[in-house]
């Protein structure tokens, strides 16, 4: 009996997921296990109107190694579209298309103000700085995407 490689179901539940909080000036960044539920911030990537440093994005995905991406989807409240909604998507296609991982998208509706109220928690307003938020964003976001997939 032989291991099949390359095979990413066999992975699923215990997978190192990157999530993203896109933004057209900060873009937040996490790392996830699937099997505790968990994420951990990372330092946010500054972007230039929503494109980052491409090869900041590369070291990351060096780092890592994951198996999964889950982009934070910005939609209204009442579910509908908006601009950011398709430069998110935008920006999840082109992480596919560059680094050859399976990109889910992930509805972040609320994910800013739980980020916020998560930082409080943790230490006050002195937490609250741009940078944290985003990449606190993207935890959220991460753990809404496992809920979700598991629930």
């Amino acid at each position: 009996m032989h291991k099949s490689q390359g095979n990413s179901q066999e992975h699923i539940g215990n997978r190192t997921v990157l999530a993203f909080d896109f933004g057209t000036k900060s873009i937040g960044v996490a790392v996830g296990q699937e099997i505790t539920g968990t994420a951990s911030p990372l330092s946010a990537l500054k972007a230039r109107d929503g494109i980052p440093d491409w090869s900041l994005i590369e070291k990351l995905y060096a780092e890592w190694l994951p198996h999964a991406v889950v982009v934070g989807l910005p939609l209204n409240m009442d579910g509908t579209e908006q601009e950011m909604t398709q430069r998110a998507r935008k920006f999840a296609n082109r992480l596919h298309g560059r680094f050859k991982v399976n990109v889910e998208l992930c509805d972040e509706r609320l994910t800013t103000t739980d980020a916020k109220a998560m930082l409080f928690e943790l230490g006050g307003y002195k937490k609250l700085t741009k940078d944290k938020v985003d990449s606190v964003s993207a935890c959220v976001i991460f753990t809404s995407w496992v809920e979700n997939a598991y629930s």
